[in-house]
């Protein structure tokens, strides 16, 4: 920890600490001015046991209740876009990451200086969420020390407009390739244009009907969809190969493997090549304490059809919502910002429901 680090105002109201997040930055790979800060304030609260793994913050209770849930958040933003300092204007609080989501960052906070809990909470500031999954503290910290997300329930302070979205789905990308046999084009019909053969492969696609899977009473809705399309060598040469990329948005009662299983079969007989996956997560809102925790919230339930990083608490076996201030479409644009009325609420509800 650097001696020096800015000072936070967790005493003071969640959006004047929100601002203070705000205007430390924290682009992806240079989050360690404000892990420093997270962790310094952390380190003032007697109730809390802090470790630090790189730049990612870990803060338990440990009373010995019954229940243990998780409340995470990522430190780290998309780089700055003329929007680095935050400003309040009509109720809105704008500024770099103050939707992604420093806003979330600072009911954590603000949640952690509480002190008093009828559930054990761990809290989890991790970097490098905005970047390749190799960077990601939440994804090292599951590696590394697995016993620390050990929980009845995980929520992620993903913007989600303060209301829950639960679950995620999963994600997967395949290359798909087409053969022909190259020509010369003025005569054509010597060889096999792999870009016309690919078109089979895309009438498919068109004519697909997404499932909606019903799971724990929430409807999500499948995605398949082409995303790149890539072929021929020359503007005179009938192309041997056409590569289809798809992006398969999966609903969370399917495993990897059976997504794989699914776009292999969809598209046989021709070659299939995964180059990109993660798993979704199931909403487990039939949990205890998830249960309790919709009740507190009092919102609509809704899935989540992005990923996020409640995946990997699914992989571990922790049944995990989305819950944060901010709108989620407005997440990474230049006039991010966040309703300075879903800070308060946020807050509001979180320390009603670890008070009850």
């Amino acid at each position: 920890m650097n001696e020096l680090s800015v000072p936070l105002p967790v005493s003071l109201d969640v959006v004047s600490l929100t601002m203070a997040l705000v205007n430390i930055e924290s682009v992806s790979h240079r989050e360690g001015p404000l892990a420093d800060s997270v962790e310094a304030a952390l380190r003032d609260l007697s109730h809390l046991r802090v470790e630090r793994f790189g730049n990612t913050v870990v803060a338990r209770t440990e009373s010995g209740h019954p229940e243990r849930v998780i409340i995470a958040g990522h430190l780290d933003t998309v780089p700055e876009n003329d929007n680095l300092l935050a400003y309040v204007e009509m109720g809105k609080l704008f500024g770099l990451g103050a939707c992604d989501m420093k806003g979330g960052i600072a009911v954590m906070l603000k949640t952690a200086a509480l002190g008093s809990y009828r559930r054990d909470v761990t809290f989890v500031f991790y970097d490098g969420e905005e970047v390749a999954s190799e960077h990601n503290g939440l994804r090292k910290l599951a590696e590394s020390h697995p016993h620390l997300l050990e929980a009845d329930l995980a929520i992620l302070m993903e913007p989600s407009n303060a209301g829950v979205e639960a679950g995620c789905q999963g994600t997967m990308r395949v290359e798909v390739r087409v053969p022909g046999e190259r020509a010369h084009s003025a005569r054509s019909w010597t060889g096999v244009n792999a870009i016309h053969r690919a078109g089979e492969l895309l009438r498919r696609l068109e004519a697909h009907e997404p499932r909606q899977p019903v799971i724990d009473g929430l409807t999500y809705h499948e995605g398949l969809n082409a995303v790149f399309v890539s072929g021929g060598v020359a503007g005179n040469v009938i192309p041997d190969e056409c590569v289809l990329t798809v992006n398969y948005r999966f609903a969370p009662d399917r495993t990897e493997e059976e997504a794989e299983a699914f776009l292999r079969e969809f598209f046989a007989p021709y070659d299939v090549t995964v180059t990109d996956s993660a798993p979704g997560a199931r909403p487990g809102l039939d949990r205890p304490a998830a249960k309790a925790f919709l009740e507190a919230v009092g919102a609509e339930v809704g899935p989540k059809f992005g990923w996020t990083d409640v995946a990997r608490f699914t992989v571990l076996g922790v049944p995990a919502v989305n819950y944060g201030p901010g709108d989620p479409l407005l997440a990474h644009r230049r006039e991010e910002y966040v309703p300075t009325a879903q800070l308060t609420e946020c807050e509001h509800v979180l320390k009603e429901w670890l008070r009850a």
